[in-house]
């Protein structure tokens, strides 16, 4: 995740809210109170000049009046009279006085530098007003103006002088240096502007101690959200008070806990899930709503001989290899079991798939989970039992039939023929011990086969009990056929059950003994290995073919069928003769030139240790 800037921080923008709502606050609050207090302080200076101008009022309004009536009692005359009250009168407040009589004339003036205006009628507007209106006057007698030279404001107030009949005798002028409050007023919002300055400063250092106590645990549990998006559960926010932030972080501590139970039971059963679909035998896949695989585990990669990097999100109908004959919608609905044959020339593999819907309650299908299943075996296995059944059926006719026809002859009247009852019989004799050997064959297959099947084994010297053998077959031979033996001249001592190993060499030389020609010869021989015994008994018969040599172990499996019937052969001899070599914990195999002749090799496990003991 991004980190935030510190200008996009919560801790920026609430000390910056906090501050500005201070910063209005005081601009409101200063705005009143500067507008409050100028007036006040113009009232004031109002007041204090008209409060100045009563008693001036009164002794000028005596003077002219006096004058007017020929009263005075001085000897001054009136200008005089007015310069002296005016005198002294001049104040860092008041600029100028003039008295001017009901005839706009100039009486006197307070500025001394201006006494030359004495005596001279005024122009003013507002003394004319005031002369004009008397007590009627009202707002107007007073104006405020800015000085030309100074640019300095000045306040004139004209206040009519009435006499006690009521008539308007003279006129007050009053020039004042309301500048005062004005520049007072400018040094007070100075100050004021210093103060909020210094309190916004102040406020923005409290704003920012105030909001650490917020945006700290706020910060801490982003921190904390942080981590866990990585899976980290194991860090607590601090809890720093139990207001509304501090329950927050206890409930954000209750959560993590809870997510980290929740996360710890999730991988539990993920790792579950992982390790039973590693170790199942059957390969299983999942796909999605629209059939794309999200999930192969590692036996069905290995089933269809793919990587799981390069089938995940390709459809199932193509990675199992039947988008011709199914669609996935199809698969949705499909009940039974689908048979897949990936069966090459020279290796057979069959595979089958069970469907099962991934379903909500609500219907909805979120996908379709596939397990296979490798039936290759299980087929060879039916295959080979159909075949086992057929040959089984076969291998008993044949012989029965033979027996019925001519039991069926000798019923009708052959036995009395002297001549052919005999063959009859002899017939009838050799298919009856022909069927028994079948069925001992069959019933000693099926003991082997069994799990409760035990060899009786003993120490032998292989060397002599396999000499006994073949002396009891050369001097048995009727065709004729030499014996070469090529064997070791000291005892090899193994662990063999006698019995089951002279049926697999009499099985075996038996055989080389019937596929060999008049004149041929039997070559025995026996070589000890590090770790076993290679026993080997070659014929000069007339071969089998390469592609036949894997399967003449098989049961019932005859490379010359009718030679071999011919014979008096089952078809199970070699079938035995592997059943008791792999139980001795070795292995039988064949070599052959077609035409030259066949030998068949069988190897018995030797421990020269053990020899040592039993020599």
């Amino acid at each position: 995740m991004r980190k935030v800037g510190f200008f996009r921080s919560i801790h920026l923008k609430f000390v910056l809210i906090y501050v500005l709502l201070i910063a209005l606050a005081m601009q409101i609050i200063g705005v009143y109170f500067v507008r409050e207090l100028e007036q006040t302080l113009v009232d004031n200076f109002k007041q204090s000049i008209e409060d100045r101008l009563n008693p001036l009022e009164y002794s000028v309004r005596e003077e002219i009046a006096a004058d007017i009536q020929g009263t005075r009692s001085d000897e001054d005359p009136l200008k005089t009279s007015i310069n002296i009250l005016l005198s002294g009168l001049v104040s860092e407040d008041i600029e100028e006085i003039r008295v001017i009589d009901r005839n706009s004339n100039i009486l006197g003036t307070s500025d001394p530098n201006n006494q030359s205006i004495v005596g001279q009628r005024t122009t003013d507007e507002m003394v004319r007003s005031a002369l004009t209106l008397g007590s009627a006057l009202g707002d107007e007698n007073n104006q405020t103006f800015v000085d030309q030279e100074t640019g300095n404001r000045i306040w004139i107030l004209t206040s009519p002088l009435i006499a006690s009949n009521g008539d308007v005798i003279g006129v007050i002028y009053i020039v004042s240096r309301i500048e005062n409050v004005y520049s007072q007023m400018n040094e007070i919002n100075r100050i004021f502007a210093g103060g909020t300055a210094i309190s916004l400063i102040i406020t923005a250092v409290l704003g920012v101690l105030l909001a650490q106590t917020i945006t700290r645990p706020i910060s801490d549990m982003r921190k904390q959200a942080l981590a866990m998006a990585k899976g980290n559960f194991s860090r607590k926010v601090k809890v720093y008070g139990y207001d509304e932030i501090g329950q927050l972080a206890i409930t954000f501590n209750n959560l993590t806990k809870r997510l980290q139970e929740a996360q710890a039971t999730t991988e539990g059963e993920r790792r579950k899930l992982s390790s039973v679909l590693s170790y199942m035998t059957d390969g299983v896949i999942a796909t999605d709503r629209k059939g794309r695989v999200i999930l192969i585990n590692d036996p069905a990669a290995g089933m269809l001989n793919v990587s799981r990097e390069t089938v995940l999100s390709q459809p199932i109908t193509t990675l199992l290899g039947v988008e011709e004959e199914y669609s996935f919608e199809e698969l949705l609905e499909q009940q039974e079991s689908v048979i897949l044959d990936f069966s090459t020339d020279g290796r057979p593999y069959i595979l089958r798939a069970n469907f099962s819907i991934i379903q909500k309650e609500t219907g909805f299908v979120n996908g379709l989970i596939t397990v296979l299943h490798d039936i290759t075996e299980q087929e060879k296995i039916d295959a080979e039992r159909r075949e086992f059944v057929a040959n089984v059926s076969h291998e008993l006719r044949t012989p029965l039939t033979t027996m019925r026809s001519y039991l069926e002859a000798l019923a009708e009247g052959a036995w009395q023929d002297k001549e052919i009852a005999p063959q009859f019989l002899n017939v009838t004799q050799t298919e009856t011990e022909r069927m028994i050997r079948l069925v001992n064959d069959l019933l000693q297959l099926s003991k082997m086969d069994s799990k409760d099947y035990r060899l009786s084994r003993d120490w032998v010297d292989f060397v002599d009990f396999y000499q006994r053998i073949i002396d009891r077959f050369e001097m048995g031979r009727s065709q004729k056929v030499t014996f070469q033996t090529k064997l070791p001249k000291d005892a090899i001592y193994v662990e063999i059950d006698t019995d089951k190993l002279t049926q697999v060499l009499d099985n075996i030389i038996s055989n080389a003994l019937k596929y060999s020609p008049e004149g041929g010869q039997l070559r025995f021989k026996v070589e000890k290995k590090e770790k076993e015994i290679i026993v080997s008994v070659a014929d000069q018969g007339m071969g089998i073919p390469r592609e036949n040599l894997k399967k003449i172990f098989e049961r019932f499996y005859r490379v010359d069928k009718a030679r071999t019937r011919q014979l008096g052969g089952t078809g199970l001899g070699l079938a035995i003769a592997k059943e008791v070599i792999t139980a001795h914990g070795g292995r039988i195999w064949a070599s052959s030139v077609e035409g030259r002749g066949t030998t068949i090799y069988f190897s018995l496990p030797f421990d020269p240790t053990n020899e040592d003991e039993w020599s």
